[in-house]
């Protein structure tokens, strides 16, 4: 017995695939155990395929769902078809007895069950996911106690006579595979920590959670998949804190209206995936020249145009390095997990106050969307650090008008702001090049001073990076590097764990720009580089190339059809 086991039920979209795999999620975080939920869906309200994925260990936290599977729920044969490659030598299958199952694999375990009929038996079709549940348990070896208590918990606002109506069809379905294959067994190994005090979040939800407690007062956004779950949770959650959720008419007056309150000394930010990063481009410009912090996260999806709107890609890198007109300084993070989302976001906050610049966090649906169980978060990370913000004591001691907020004189190329209101704090925040005051100028000397002025932020920048930027693990002189940036750290650390005997290094990337120029050393010791980049041209790899060079090294590992890079596929594209 090993001591993790997988999950999947699918079916049609609207059957209650989700709702089936978030009981079921929810039960086992509360049982001790540590998970990943992986939602698969197409963007259709109803019809289409769609599964939810569960991977559960009782040792250690799960980052990524797994390439195996135990046991399949199907609701129908869609379902085996396209999911019956996962399971190992054994695995189950438990379909819905309205059709008749094919597979095209042999050593599988199948069992029929009125999932359906059961169901309808009992007044409502819907309920057939309960049914599915008590099925599930009874191979799983799970104690029906344990969600007894999440159906109490979780129906207890819509009256007693609906929790018994769900206990009765999780029942049901228990009490049907014992009585009809009371042989088909998949006993979940024993979880033996608590499960109280863990949480169980996606990472649009750790984005929220930890832009509210790092001192985020408005959030500005227009509804888009793959980041809408970050408006909603904001949306329930922040009034509670003082803040505002403005949902605009689009993502261009989005964006503006995040400048605006960051203009007036409120922490903003925006969410959106690609196309609406497209609309902000000339917004983010705005920011740039007007100094001013801007907050942006990207769930990146995949593209271009309309493209996969519920697949995962990391196509947005470009985009967010360079995109705008002109030439902006800019930071660009990749959170590498569910929990990082939440420490980057806080981190995205004061880096955009302190160099007044645009920071745009970029995470994707892998780990926009998905749910993993962990430890509590560090809320000691919270540091809400308010920088470069000029005194009423400095500005009295100006003379009228002397408030220079484009000031020339700073190393760092970092001037102090005033918020709106400050006597003696009045500056002009166009979007024209300007002067040191703020005026509208043209002639060459200052406009070359104020870019400069700019672009010297990225200097100051680059002191920060080398601590948090990229994570590095394994030899100093490894025989095969393997580079990654934001959330493909799971499926190539658990890669690298199946490459015993060799020499291998792990990199990282967290921050993209300013790109963290100490890597070069782990490109210069390595005698083979494989770059894993989640998009066709090789995005990454290209900024490899650009920054530090090794062109003759770097072997890129492409994928973009919409769904996660898999541990096999990694160590097959490395061992080949």
């Amino acid at each position: 017995m090993t001591n993790e086991f997988t999950w999947k039920v699918g079916g049609a979209q609207g059957e209650g695939i989700d709702s089936t795999g978030e009981i079921l999620a929810t039960v086992l975080t509360r049982m001790g155990y540590y998970i990943f939920a992986y939602r698969h869906f197409m963007s259709l309200v109803k019809g289409g395929h769609t599964n939810y994925k569960i991977r559960a260990s009782t040792t250690d936290p799960v980052y990524y769902h797994g390439d195996d599977l135990d046991m399949l729920v199907a609701f129908d044969q869609t379902t085996i078809s396209e999911n019956e490659d996962e399971l190992i030598e054994g695995g189950i299958i438990l379909h819905d007895a309205k059709f008749q199952a094919q597979t095209n694999r042999q050593g599988l375990q199948v069992c029929s069950v009125p999932l359906l009929d059961m169901a309808k038996e009992l007044g409502n079709p819907i309920i057939k996911n309960m049914v599915a549940a008590g099925a599930s348990a009874y191979v799983l070896d799970i104690d029906p106690s344990n969600f007894y208590e999440q159906i109490e918990q979780q129906f207890a606002k819509k009256g007693q006579e609906l929790i018994d109506l769900n206990k009765t069809a999780f029942n049901k379905g228990y009490d049907y595979i014992k009585e009809n294959y009371p042989d088909v067994r998949k006993p979940a190994p024993q979880a033996t920590r608590p499960g109280s005090g863990y949480l169980l979040m996606n990472g649009n939800e750790a984005i929220g959670l930890g832009a509210v407690l790092n001192g985020c007062r408005i959030l500005a956004a227009y509804p888009i998949t793959p980041a809408t779950e970050i408006l909603y949770w904001v949306l329930a959650n922040l009034p509670k804190y003082g803040g505002k959720v403005l949902q605009a008419e689009d993502e261009i007056a989005a964006c503006i209206m995040a400048i605006g309150a960051n203009y007036a000394g409120v922490r903003s930010m925006t969410s959106t995936s690609g196309p609406g990063l497209s609309l902000m481009m000339e917004a983010l410009g705005m920011s740039g020249i007007s100094e001013t912090p801007l907050v942006i996260v990207d769930v990146m999806r995949g593209g271009p145009s309309t493209g996969l709107p519920t697949k995962t890609e990391q196509s947005d890198v470009n985009e967010a390095l360079y995109g705008s007109h002109g030439e902006t300084p800019r930071i660009v993070i990749t959170p590498t997990s569910i929990p990082d989302c939440f420490y980057q976001i806080g981190r995205a906050f004061n880096l955009a106050e302190e160099f007044q610049v645009p920071v745009i966090v970029c995470t994707d649906l892998l780990i926009g969307m998905n749910k993993m169980s962990f430890q509590d978060l560090d809320l000691s990370t919270v540091d809400i650090t308010r920088k470069n913000l000029v005194s009423q004591e400095q500005l009295d001691a100006l003379e009228k008008g002397a408030f220079k907020r484009y000031s020339l004189d700073t190393e760092s190329g970092i001037s102090v702001r005033s918020i709106p209101g400050q006597k003696n704090g009045r500056y002009c925040a166009l979007t024209n090049e300007h002067e040191e005051t703020g005026l509208e100028i043209e002639d060459v000397p200052m406009r070359n001073a104020q870019m400069e002025k700019r672009f010297r932020k990225l200097n100051a920048m680059e002191q920060h990076i080398n601590d948090w930027g990229y994570e590095y693990k394994g030899s100093e002189t490894p025989d095969v590097l393997i580079v990654g940036m934001g959330s493909t750290q799971a499926q190539i650390c658990e890669a690298i764990k199946q490459m015993d005997g060799q020499s291998v290094g792990h990199l990282q990337y967290r921050c993209l720009m300013p790109f963290p120029k100490d890597t070069q050393k782990y490109f210069q010791a390595a005698k083979k580089i494989y770059v894993v980049d989640n998009n066709f041209t090789g995005q990454l790899t290209g900024l490899i190339s650009r920054e530090l060079g090794f062109h003759d090294k770097l072997t890129p590992l492409l994928k973009y059809d919409g769904n996660p890079f898999t541990i096999r596929e990694i160590l097959a594209a490395v061992k080949g």
